[in-house]
């Protein structure tokens, strides 16, 4: 039992590391595993993004994101969207190409 609260403790007091994205922000933890050029946090093209029933459609092809290897067709709920504080668009992918973690709309398409 002590060992499972030390092991718990130490979990909890180990930081959690987040990178920023091109304009400076900082992605929050709890989207961000990894750094600006190995994580799974990056700015997409608005091109990739489309209006959805109650949310947004989010296409990616190889090339649109770092992580993806083959097309993927997301579709995300304005509940959970986060406000983009640059006025771009920005998709987190974890644990793999496969699902969205975190999604960032800029303001005036929030």
């Amino acid at each position: 039992m002590r060992m499972l609260l030390a092991g718990i403790m130490i979990v909890l007091a180990t930081p959690a590391h987040a990178h920023q994205a091109p304009s400076g922000f900082t992605y929050e933890p709890f989207c961000c595993n990894g750094d600006g050029k190995s994580g799974d946090c990056q700015r997409i093209s608005s091109k990739t993004v489309r209006p959805g029933d109650g949310g947004y459609i989010v296409t990616l092809l190889p090339g649109d994101h770092r992580l993806v290897t083959r097309k993927h067709v997301f579709s995300i709920p304005q509940a959970e969207t986060r406000e983009s504080p640059d006025d771009a668009y920005h998709l987190c992918l974890f644990p793999s190409e496969n699902r969205v973690r975190c999604f960032f709309a800029p303001a005036m398409s929030f």
